[in-house]
């Protein structure tokens, strides 16, 4: 784990000294500058007809290198090119060794990656054989001393079937046995605009008694009134977002009392909203909603590749925005874990690291 220096910092440097936990972090989205480029080198051999798509590389190139605002739409078609350069088991080992070491390097101490495991018939990658690979990365990345904590949540795509979702569940079941505790929950993402969740509730409670705990996107646009009070209610572990819960932003009353009173943390990912457009600006984000009132709430990358930004990045972001003091950001920090899926032993072990690093840092 990253262990902070004595004396005085920046506050840039303070974020990254800082122990951090991340709990909202899309495995395929991570991906660097850095490692996309070994990725698309793997496919230089191939015909001109199976390259990866132009357009899609220059979004990519938009939103990552040049930073541009998009569409939620636009930021959704990236995962399309991402599909087409991460599509074997030698990919998937790949990504998921060089995003857990750049977690590791930005001080994050504890992180849950999320992902939807894929066929590729092409090459002959399967669901299970994508879970082992990641599995596996996540474990080699441990015997090779890489300092992190790191469990695995399984991803229902809710533009995917029905059926989909059920044999996704039922993996998520299987390898939480088979993990040694690594596999640990089930997100539900994908775009927001496609399918209605609500159809999921019986699978999702399924999955809450079989001891998978629940990471689900929710209001992540407006006007889903319905379907995010259902959503709360089942009741889930943690929201991805909840962008549109609140009145103020066109949410409800109801869906505020919901969240408060299940207690219900939330994952907030202040670049990754802005560039998407779903909110106008940093200061307008619902951050500052929910902190004033004291409800739980975990800073969060989504996709640290897509948005080109870093765990770090985004304390410094809150920091700076709304005008938070270093001990308020390390008692987000620290806070942050009681809201892992890892069991008490790893919490345990964190808390000791933060105290351990809490008078270096000078607090």
């Amino acid at each position: 784990m990253a262990t902070a220096s004595e004396g005085h910092v920046s506050e840039e440097k303070f974020c990254k000294l800082l122990p951090k936990v991340e709990l909202h972090a899309h495995l395929n989205g991570s991906i660097s500058k850095e490692t996309m480029t070994k990725l698309l080198a793997r496919k230089a051999h191939l015909p001109q007809d199976q390259q990866p798509d132009t357009q899609a590389l220059q979004q990519w190139t938009d939103i990552v290198e040049n930073g541009k605002a998009v569409s939620l739409d636009a930021c959704f078609q990236m995962f399309k090119l991402i599909h087409q350069i991460v599509d074997d088991t030698e990919a998937v080992a790949m990504v998921t060794k060089d995003v857990v070491r750049e977690f590791a390097e930005d001080g994050v101490c504890y992180l849950e990656l999320r992902s939807t495991p894929r066929d590729v018939p092409q090459t002959g990658m399967t669901k299970r054989s994508y879970i082992e690979t990641v599995l596996k990365a996540i474990q080699q990345c441990q015997d090779e001393g890489i300092d992190i904590i790191v469990r695995f949540i399984l991803a229902i795509d809710r533009r995917n079937s029905l059926e989909a979702a059920e044999e996704t569940i039922q993996l998520a079941e299987d390898y939480r046995a088979k993990s040694g505790g690594v596999v640990v929950g089930v997100d539900l993402s994908g775009d927001p605009k496609v399918g209605d969740a609500r159809q999921l509730i019986p699978l999702l409670q399924k999955a809450r008694t079989a001891g998978l705990r629940l990471a689900l996107h929710i209001a992540e646009i407006p006007d889903q009134e319905a379907e995010s009070l259902a959503l709360l209610n089942i009741p889930t572990d943690r929201i991805g977002h909840g962008t549109f819960l609140h009145p103020e932003v066109g949410g409800s009353q109801g869906l505020v009392a919901a969240t408060e009173n299940h207690s219900i943390p939330l994952e907030l990912c202040q670049t990754s909203n802005f560039v998407g457009k779903t909110v106008a600006s940093f200061d307008e984000h619902h951050f500052k909603y929910w902190f004033d009132k004291g409800h739980p709430c975990v800073i969060c990358t989504d996709d640290k590749g897509v948005f080109h930004t870093t765990l770090s990045k985004e304390y410094h972001l809150a920091m700076m925005t709304f005008d938070l003091s270093r001990k308020q950001l390390w008692q987000l920090s620290e806070r942050s874990i009681d809201f892992i899926f890892a069991d008490d032993d790893v919490k345990q072990t964190l808390r000791k690291h933060w105290t351990n690093e809490r008078s270096k840092l000078q607090l």
